[in-house]
């Protein structure tokens, strides 16, 4: 029975999540099937701080929309979430839920979280960021770059990404026991981090060959951009699993090695 209460409960918020442009229908589908499993998993709690990622992250996506148009030429995809975007996010948590069920452990639990807190760290970093009225500086030479360029970033967004992961802690030591809101603040913080690094390394940017614009897009002016820098497949999707990822398991090293 329990089962089915976390897919209604995912679906609800994920039918919310579709109306307030969220997320798109594939993207609730996807949503749908990560609550689920971290349902079972982690059971309402684990689903209570799924929600509180996404729909925290939500309303900073809505916050400052206006100055935020001027990113949308830039980033591949908008705030509307599709299936890929939320399994960026959400399938490493989701993995984690899978794994505590067929082999319960303590580890997981605090994997789990701190999976989230990467998440929710590097949400808040881009949302809360790109309202900074200081430009972006470039890893690793700290140049200054153009607002919405993967791999910069500003003390504002910095600050955001470790409150984000703190939130994620302190609403975690809310509901289990023997939760260290810090260590969860700061691989949560360590992961939007990676992101950054990642972004600056390895995440493709093209330009358009009408307006000069350099964005993530594979099209822009009608006319195919061309490849100036990164990998081709590694997008921000690619680059958001990866960080969760090492946040994660880092922990684990840091774990085992203080043992």
């Amino acid at each position: 029975m329990n089962e089915w209460l976390y897919v209604f409960a995912s679906a609800i918020v994920a039918i919310g999540g579709y109306f307030i442009r969220s997320l798109s229908i594939s993207g609730a589908i996807a949503a749908v099937l990560v609550g689920t499993i971290i349902g079972k998993g982690f059971s309402w709690k684990g689903m209570i701080l799924l929600g509180i990622f996404f729909v925290s992250s939500s309303i900073w996506s809505k916050i400052g929309k206006k100055r935020k148009q001027q990113l949308m030429e830039k980033v591949e995809k908008g705030e509307c979430r599709d299936y890929i975007q939320v399994f960026a996010n959400g399938g490493v948590p989701a993995l984690i839920s899978f794994l505590s069920i067929l082999n319960p452990s303590p580890l997981w639990l605090n994997l789990f979280i701190i999976s989230i807190a990467a998440a929710n760290a590097d949400t808040w970093a881009s949302e809360i960021g790109s309202l900074s009225r200081q430009a972006p500086r470039l890893l690793p030479n700290f140049k200054k770059a153009e607002v919405g360029t993967s791999g910069a970033v500003t003390l504002l967004g910095t600050i955001a990404a470790f409150l984000g992961a703190a939130f994620i802690g302190f609403a975690s030591a809310f509901q289990w026991d023997n939760i260290s809101i810090m260590t969860v603040a700061f691989f949560g913080w360590l992961g939007s981090f990676f992101d950054t690094l990642f972004g600056a390394a390895w995440q493709t940017v093209y330009r358009c060959p009408v307006c000069g614009l350099k964005t993530e897009r594979k099209e822009h002016c009608g006319q195919k951009t061309v490849h100036i820098k990164g990998s081709r497949f590694v997008n921000n999707d690619v680059v958001n699993v990866l960080s969760i990822a090492c946040s994660t398991i880092i922990y684990v090293f840091v774990i085992y090695l203080g043992k």
